[in-house]
């Protein structure tokens, strides 16, 4: 009965399938061919559906296990049957290829996906393709270094203006500003003895600000 269900389920998504398909059909044919032709060269060009050839292999192998799982006992049966309609769907791989397509097209026009595949198809666009993740990672190292610094430098400066600050306003005051600084770090004051508060006058500390980032 689970096998049963399962299969009802499945019919139901490709019926729905087949009607997304049809209303795409359709909106394609507003579409010139030529115009889908480049869209499909580019698509080529640049590897853009590589990515999926994994989906229908895989629908299979979770299938399998879902079925077996809960049918041990047809196990052969599973594995026969599925790999059977798997196969039989295999050519179903050209529906996703003409969806690519007319997405490609509905950006791009005719002339831009025709220079696009010239650049892709030429040395520097393969190059381009294959060194691409390798500068991607590179770019991503360099980003987070740069974050580290200026993160660093930016709580340095702070630190350093808000403590010329509040000297500024305590000797404008009469009082005596904090000691300066050596190094981007101050140890602090020893507090007073019977928990006196600090002479009023003095600058506070500032904790947090004037300590160096790991």
């Amino acid at each position: 009965m689970k096998l049963i269900n399962r299969a009802r389920r499945i019919a139901a998504v490709l019926a729905a399938s087949a009607f997304v398909a049809a209303a795409s059909q359709a909106h394609a044919q507003e579409i010139a061919e030529s115009h889908l032709a480049a869209a499909r060269a580019t698509i080529d060009a640049v590897n853009a559906t590589d990515n999926y050839d994994v989906i229908l292999p895989a629908a299979a192998q979770t299938l399998k296990q879902e079925l077996i799982q809960q049918n041990p006992d047809l196990t052969e049966v599973i594995i026969a049957t599925v790999d059977e309609k798997a196969l039989g769907l295999a050519g179903r791989r050209a529906d996703l290829e003409r969806e690519a397509a007319i997405a490609y097209a509905k950006i791009f026009s005719e002339a831009e996906l025709k220079a696009i595949t010239a650049f892709y198809t030429s040395d520097a666009g393969k190059k381009l393709l294959a060194s691409g993740p390798i500068v991607a990672r590179e770019v991503v190292k360099a980003a987070e270094i740069w974050q580290r610094g200026i993160s660093r430098d930016l709580a340095t400066e702070v630190g350093k203006q808000i403590s010329d600050i509040v000297d500024a306003q305590v000797k404008a005051a009469g009082g005596n500003p904090a000691p300066a600084q050596q190094d981007g770090a101050a140890a602090p004051a020893p507090a007073p003895e019977g928990g006196a508060t600090a002479p009023e006058g003095e600058a506070p500390l500032l904790q947090g600000l004037d300590a160096p980032i790991e």
